[in-house]
């Protein structure tokens, strides 16, 4: 079988018309150089140089050897940095989850970011709760997965995943406009104030209307809850238009003339934004988009902790 080896021999005693000058600029013996023509000339059967006596003189085959041979060593070269460009990262595909606030404040930050710099990665996502999409993170059908987590509502995730804390979110209390809270002239409200309180809430399943129960029932009341959704653009939209109130994570607050952003006067319970990733996974971009989700994820709740403030 013919190896790149053989090709560049060939193709340096084409070029000097000697074995010896051929050993000499490839760093090998003349009589190396000999036997390995020899043997490619057995195993291919035919003769590629002509033995004189102060020279060797090159066959059709030998010039087609060489001819065909350069452009085999182009696609090998060419087939190395592509490898080394997805060894070091600089191109490859990565497979994303993530839930839908994230989608929208976190990932198009690094998104932009990661094509910009590495313009031949391909990525791919797929949007869900963090239940749904374990199972694909579990089977390798994606590298990284953004989840999210609640202070009134922890949770462990199974030891093969490595989790990575992103970011630290408040949750805000959002009212209409016209609520007599809204023009109390101070920003924060008692949580025991809210009893009685129309409430718009996630699906009963989730994680944050968890949570939501487990803090009113720590101030003594259990909320109505009237509307649920899990997209809190709707939640911030049906709390403009007076329908109820609503504790949304600082990511999903849309802004609305008809909405207020409160805060509760005790400590704030949090949602904290992580990202889980196997610890076997072995893709090159894993860090780099890990690198970029923090970056954007620090620059993202900088402007979150402003504009509370």
């Amino acid at each position: 079988m013919i190896s790149p080896l053989h090709i560049q021999t060939v193709r340096e005693v084409v070029r000097t018309g000697s074995f010896a000058d051929a050993a000499r600029n490839l760093g090998y013996t003349a009589s190396a150089v000999s036997q390995q023509i020899a043997a490619l000339e057995r195993t291919s059967g035919v003769l590629l140089f002509e033995r004189r006596a102060r020279s060797v003189h090159p066959t059709y085959a030998a010039f087609m050897l060489v001819k065909k041979g350069n452009e085999v060593l182009d696609a090998l070269g060419s087939l190395e940095r592509e490898l080394r460009t997805m060894a070091t990262g600089q191109k490859g595909s990565v497979q994303l989850g993530s839930f839908p606030t994230a989608s929208a404040r976190i990932l198009p930050r690094a998104l932009a970011e990661l094509t910009r710099d590495r313009p031949g990665t391909k990525i791919t996502l797929s949007e869900g709760e963090p239940d749904e999409l374990l199972p694909e993170l579990l089977d390798g059908d994606l590298d990284l997965q953004l989840v999210y987590r609640y202070d009134l509502f922890p949770r462990t995730w199974p030891e093969q995943i490595v989790e990575t804390s992103l970011m630290d979110e408040n949750l805000v209390l959002c009212v209409p406009a016209a609520h007599p809270l809204a023009g109390n002239g101070t920003r924060t409200v008692p949580l025991r104030d809210l009893d009685g309180e129309t409430w718009i809430a996630s699906r009963p399943e989730t994680s944050g209307a968890q949570a939501l129960v487990r803090l009113c029932k720590s101030a003594g009341f259990t909320p109505d809850i009237a509307f649920r959704s899990n997209d809190y653009a709707v939640v911030c939209g049906l709390v403009a238009r007076g329908l109820g109130i609503a504790l949304v994570p600082a990511l999903g607050c849309v802004p609305d003339p008809g909405l207020r952003m409160l805060r509760l006067s005790r400590r704030s319970p949090q949602r904290h934004v992580t990202v889980l990733c196997r610890s076997t996974n072995t893709n090159p971009l894993v860090k780099v988009v890990m690198r970029e989700l923090t970056a954007a994820a620090n620059a993202l709740e900088c402007e979150l902790t402003a504009q509370a403030s």
